[in-house]
């Protein structure tokens, strides 16, 4: 049986930045998430919180990313931003549509769903496990630029020039065959 060659995590090809802690209440790091973060289960974000951000931090973002997906291009699950710095955790489920479990100000652009929210985890059937990471960037604005009709590679974008600190929490899941 030959090895499973998995792509690269989003950030080992960025700049190194400051490490800080993220946990869920719902999974472990490296756990299989629970059927309330897939797609045809609950379809609801997880806790977060997070602590140890670096000094300098002016608000937050938060992305959910599979970069196992079939794609060539992984798959973006949800992308939020403009936290205000003072935000440490979010509930179950602050990422639904509307952004009401949200502090003001924050932005969900479009994930690779086509809406403004979180969307759960849906591997084809088959495809092996996926690994979905949740990371909590710490940003060095109070606002990231981009408004809610940027791309998340625009998002992205911005991160890579802005962020400052950086939490992962990854979580695996599978459909099979």
């Amino acid at each position: 049986m030959s090895e499973l060659r998995r792509r690269p995590l989003p950030h080992d090809f960025h700049p190194p930045v400051a490490a800080f802690a993220v946990a869920s209440e719902g999974f472990d790091e490296g756990a299989t998430l629970p059927d309330a973060q897939v797609h045809a289960g609950g379809n609801t974000s997880p806790q977060l919180s997070w602590s140890g951000a670096p000094e300098g931090t002016r608000s937050y973002a938060v992305t959910c990313y599979d970069p196992d997906a079939p794609t060539g291009s992984g798959f973006w699950h949800w992308v939020l931003f403009d936290l205000p710095a003072s935000v440490t955790e979010l509930p179950a489920g602050a990422g639904a549509a509307g952004g009401a479990g949200l502090p003001d100000g924050a932005v969900h652009v479009r994930n690779d769903y086509g809406t403004r929210d979180f969307g759960g985890a849906a591997p084809p059937p088959g495809d092996g496990p996926h690994r979905y990471v949740f990371t909590v960037y710490a940003v060095d604005q109070e606002k990231l630029g981009p408004d809610e009709n940027a791309t998340p590679a625009q998002v992205g974008f911005m991160l890579r020039f802005h962020a400052i600190g950086r939490a992962q929490l990854v979580g695996e899941y599978e459909v099979p065959a």
